[in-house]
This record gives C-alpha cells, sequence and structure tokens, in this order.
C-alpha cells in the first residue's frame, strides 16, 4: 500500500506557493522599515553629537538690541 503522505497534491502546492510568497513579500517590508528606521537613528544620533561638540566651541547667541 502506498503511503498517503507521499503523493503530490498540487491544491497543497499552490497553496504552500502563496503562503511562501505573501511571507516572503511581508519579510521584505519588515526588512525595509527596519533599515529605514535604524538609519534614521543613526542620522539623529551623530546630529545630536556633532551639535553637543560644536555648541562647547561657539559664542554663546546675543539677543538683537531693540530699536527705538
Amino acid at each position: 500500500m502506498t503511503n498517503p503522505w507521499t503523493k503530490k497534491n498540487p491544491m497543497m502546492s499552490l497553496w504552500l506557493s502563496a503562503a511562501n510568497r505573501a511571507a516572503g513579500a511581508s519579510r521584505g517590508q519588515v526588512a525595509a522599515q527596519m533599515k529605514k528606521s535604524a538609519a534614521k537613528a543613526n542620522r539623529q544620533a551623530v546630529s545630536e553629537i556633532t551639535n553637543a561638540w560644536l555648541s562647547m566651541f561657539s559664542p554663546p547667541a546675543t539677543g538683537r538690541k531693540k530699536r527705538r
């Protein structure tokens, strides 16, 4: 007697192919969003560090004098 689990099933093959395609698409979108988020966090950190160092070397801003 043949094993029913080893028979080819075209419907299951189609269903698994579609599920794999959907999982791959969502995995790609998640990876792209994570990369975008990491790049944004890196830019913000570099900007904050740069501003902190540059503010130490620049003189404090003076207020403008009012005209009468």
